[in-house]
């Protein structure tokens, strides 16, 4: 007995040798200075110029600004815009070597990776009152989910809306437009 556990002792601390021992994968952080935002810039500790802080996962500032104030967007220029999201929507490391953050990193679509993304804008309307909404989007699970199986909407080929939550006096809308099951981020992986 005493030689089968030196035997399994010997094998355990040969193994976890063997694992310590392993090169980790190397990825390039933020901090280091070199990675670069859709633009070409540097990304900088902390917030941009345009309301990104990468580090932190979120952006806070205008809806045109999170599009680097194209034509495009002008109309939302006035709308303001809060984003969070998770590593898998866009990681705050480069992983894979090409100097920019990874996406869905490890999977070569959203589709199952886990991926999530909030959005809560806000506005006045040409009455003066306030609005706001609320939308919570995930990386379908695999790529023959319906997401209308569980209520949500399909969005971007590869995402579903699962939450809404708009209140809006001049259009009539207060409190959940869509509220999905499940609606907890966790469950969609």
């Amino acid at each position: 007995m005493k030689k089968l556990f030196l035997g399994i002792f010997v094998l355990a601390i040969a193994f976890t040798t063997i694992a310590l021992a392993a090169p980790k994968e190397k990825c390039t952080t933020i901090q280091s200075g070199t990675l670069l935002a859709g633009d070409g810039t540097v990304i900088p500790l902390g917030y941009d110029k345009w309301g990104y802080n990468y580090q932190a996962d979120m952006f806070n500032g205008y809806y045109c600004d999170a599009y680097r104030d194209a034509a495009w967007c002008q109309q939302w220029k006035d709308v303001k815009l809060a984003m969070k999201w998770n590593n898998a929507w866009l990681s705050n490391q480069d992983c894979n070597g090409d100097g920019k953050l990874d996406r869905h990193y490890g999977y070569t679509t959203y589709v199952g990776s886990g991926a999530w993304l909030t959005n809560h804008q806000s506005g006045l309307n040409p009455d003066g009152s306030q609005w706001n909404d609320f939308v919570k989007i995930v990386a379908k699970p695999t790529s023959t989910f319906n997401c209308a199986s569980v209520g949500a909407i399909e969005i971007w080929g590869e995402f579903c809306l699962i939450q809404e939550v708009t209140n809006d006096p001049s259009a009539g809308m207060h409190g959940k437009q869509l509220l999905t099951n499940p609606a907890g981020f966790g469950a969609w992986k």
